[in-house]
């Protein structure tokens, strides 16, 4: 498939500071609802969305859950040291063992004021874990690449346990204002569990236990996946040309349990958030490469969608794939990571629909909901500013169609 040609400018709009929700609302589910389908749009609110499936429907979401990951050192002279994690380095790049490791952990990092933090210095922070009094210590392993040790004494106490007791929440940097207490837990999606992003899933924030309880009363199913959201998402185009912008890489975690019922699925399948369309769509180009070659690792690059093939596998072909993989393997859980880059040309071939948020103008994310819809991304986001919809993270939400 040729890689079209794109020009950011036609995926710019302007979005007034006032519109950018700097808090959530008071009750998750009342956010407002815009439903697009075949050219049309609706609106609704978000606790009218069991309404707007059909009860053979399967509801995918990320379930990765977000790491206070801004943590504050005070050097002895008083100045304040700002270490914020993004990716794991050491003993271990996968996150799920790395949150788990109760030993020494190398991160590679953001470092605010890092000039003041000199060569060879040992920050500490002394955290309360329960009962006990445990010391951090953070060490500048490598100044160039950003990388941090972290050490501390107690064999019982897990790194996530630290980071839990000590760190900030992380918000986008365009709320433009520190965490406050609500966002430790509204910053969150009902569902998070597996530790290790940087970075809400936001679509997902706006379900709730009633929401939940009303789908499954009507049959609707639900499936889980994991990618650890990046710092990355928040990062703006800045070439001409789309496709060489440098997509970030985040780490993705697939049960062999949500697979089957990939496989077993013949309704339409619904993507809560882009990143779950991200993984989604990353497990099928996975597929193809089992297909082309066994054992390959689960690695998506940017543009593996658009590089050249003549004959693509089915979706079924593409998961069958997946799950004998996984069979010989002797393994329930896939790791892997992807840098997928979707955008308008883009042939989708797991999601049928998208449960998202109002994304910012010129942005990954918005080209991903362009490749969704076509043309009509304007139409939509026309439509939400001149009827007051709340946009970005803690803003409403809208249900797109294929």
């Amino acid at each position: 498939m040729k890689i079209p040609s794109i020009n950011l400018q036609d995926y710019e709009y302007t979005l007034p500071e006032e519109r950018i929700a700097k808090h959530p609302l008071e009750k998750r589910d009342h956010s407002k609802l815009m439903e697009y389908k075949q050219g049309n749009l609706h609106h609704r609110h978000f606790f009218n969305l069991p309404d707007l499936l059909e009860a053979d429907s399967l509801l995918v979401y990320n379930n990765t859950k977000v790491i206070p990951a801004r943590l504050i050192f005070q050097r002895q002279t008083g100045a304040r040291i700002e270490v914020f994690l993004l990716q794991p380095v050491a003993p271990s790049r996968v996150m799920s063992e790395i949150m788990a490791s109760k030993k020494p952990v190398v991160w590679e990092t953001m470092i605010g004021n890092v000039k003041k933090w000199k060569e060879g210095e040992a920050l500490q922070g002394s955290i309360m874990i329960g009962e006990k009094e445990v010391v951090l210590t953070a060490k500048l392993r490598d100044r160039a690449l950003n990388h941090v040790e972290f050490s501390w004494l107690g064999e019982e106490i897990a790194f996530v346990d630290l980071v839990e007791a000590c760190g900030e929440t992380p918000l986008p940097p365009y709320l433009n204002r520190k965490a406050e207490e609500e966002d430790k837990s509204r910053y969150q999606t009902v569902y998070s569990e597996k530790e290790g992003a940087v970075a809400a899933p936001t679509a997902g924030l706006h379900f709730t236990e009633e929401v939940f309880e009303a789908l499954r009363k009507k049959g609707i199913k639900e499936a889980a996946l994991t990618l650890h959201v990046s710092a990355g998402t928040f990062q703006p185009i800045k070439v001409d040309k789309v496709e060489a912008h440098p997509m970030h890489s985040e780490q993705m975690e697939i049960t062999l349990e949500t697979i089957e019922k990939l496989l077993q699925h013949e309704g339409k399948i619904i993507a809560v958030g882009t990143t779950s369309v991200r993984t989604l769509e990353s497990m099928y180009w996975y597929g193809v490469q089992l297909l082309e070659n066994k054992g390959s690792q689960f690695q998506i690059e940017k543009l593996a969608p658009y590089e050249s093939r003549s004959v693509l596998p089915s979706r079924r072909e593409s998961l069958e794939a997946i799950q004998q993989e996984m069979k010989r393997s002797g393994v329930d859980t896939l790791f892997g990571t992807t840098s997928i880059f979707i955008f308008p040309g883009y042939p989708f071939k797991l999601v049928d629909g998208l449960i998202t948020n109002f994304h910012q103008p010129g942005s990954t994310l918005v080209l991903l909901i362009a490749a969704l819809v076509g043309e009509d991304w304007k139409k939509i986001y026309q439509e939400a500013l001149g009827t007051d919809y709340r946009f970005l993270s803690y803003g409403d939400s809208s249900l797109l169609w294929i």
